[in-house]
């Protein structure tokens, strides 16, 4: 038994010969969205030249690659994810003080502060610490002010690990040295101990004897205690090095502003040439119809 029934239209019937008619009316007229598309392009690099120009100040941060606390291997942190600057620097309590530092409004501000990672081909941007922070202003030295504001709250901001780190190691070092201090005392306070008792003419030679094996022992003691109290030291020294010029996060370049327009050439072009594309689609869809009513206008 049919399942047709009277009446009814058949829907996907009609919207196939829709599509159909309304392709071979862009086919038809197919210079109108490409002239379209060209003239749209054109417009937008004019618009694009004549809408001004503004401040834009550039800052580039190296965020660091933070390791374990023995310097084994990298370890994931603010400082390795990709998000993490992109996210600090739209924040609105970052954008206050980049404000209340530079002189600018939120709205100048909201809008017109990008960051980009910093790459080479092929490699992942969770791999790169170097990034890129640009604020654009009214003002050149506003500019400056709020991207070096935005740089420095973010090298803040990812730096709590590693600044807790090297304040550990410098404490450690300091441990260190004041060890090596005291044990070069000890050493020589029996040295001379060892010295005076030879040299005494009233000891006998027993006596002489046992104040010489104390006396080298607590100096091979000390010396052993010594050779580990310095391992550690030249450790944590390196340690600290890597923490300082590897793993902390720090400022490259300030910021240095440039005037630039205040549209990209090439967003407008594309912009542009997106909506030219559109409308000269349109108006070639509705060039057929268009024409049959005037001609039918023109009839009557």
């Amino acid at each position: 038994m049919s399942d047709e029934r009277p009446g009814v239209p058949e829907l996907d019937g009609e919207q196939e010969v829709d599509l159909r008619s309304a392709w071979r009316r862009l086919a038809a007229r197919w210079w109108l969205p490409v002239g379209g598309l060209v003239v749209g392009a054109v417009l937008g690099v004019i618009v694009s030249v004549g809408g001004g120009s503004v401040w834009e100040a550039r800052s580039l941060v190296y965020l660091g690659q933070p390791f374990t606390p023995g310097g084994g291997g990298q370890i994931q942190s603010l400082q390795t994810n990709p998000r993490t600057v992109g996210e600090i620097i739209r924040s609105e309590s970052a954008l206050r003080k980049a404000a209340r530092d530079s002189g600018l409004t939120l709205g100048q501000l909201r809008g017109n502060v990008t960051s980009q990672a910093i790459t080479s081909p092929g490699t992942a941007r969770n791999l790169s610490p170097l990034v890129e922070i640009v604020v654009q202003a009214p003002q050149a030295v506003k500019a400056e002010r709020a991207a070096d504001s935005l740089t420095d709250t973010v090298v803040q901001d990812v730096s709590v690990y590693v600044e807790r780190k090297i304040d550990l190691l410098e404490e450690q070092i300091a441990n260190a040295e004041q060890q090596l201090v005291q044990i070069d005392r000890r050493i020589t306070a029996a040295t001379e101990q060892q010295r005076i008792a030879l040299a005494d003419e009233s000891l006998s030679l027993s006596e002489k004897l046992l104040v010489s094996t104390n006396s080298n022992a607590t100096i091979n003691n000390a010396e052993q205690r010594r050779a580990t109290v310095f391992a550690n030291l030249n450790s944590a020294q390196q340690l600290l090095s890597l923490a300082q010029t590897v793993e902390r996060s720090q400022v490259i370049e300030g910021a240095a502003a440039k005037k630039t327009a205040a549209t990209s050439r090439r967003t407008a072009a594309v912009i542009g040439a997106l909506l030219g594309l559109i409308v000269g689609a349109i108006a070639a869809w509705l060039w057929d119809p268009v024409a049959a009513r005037r001609k039918a206008a023109t009839g009557a």
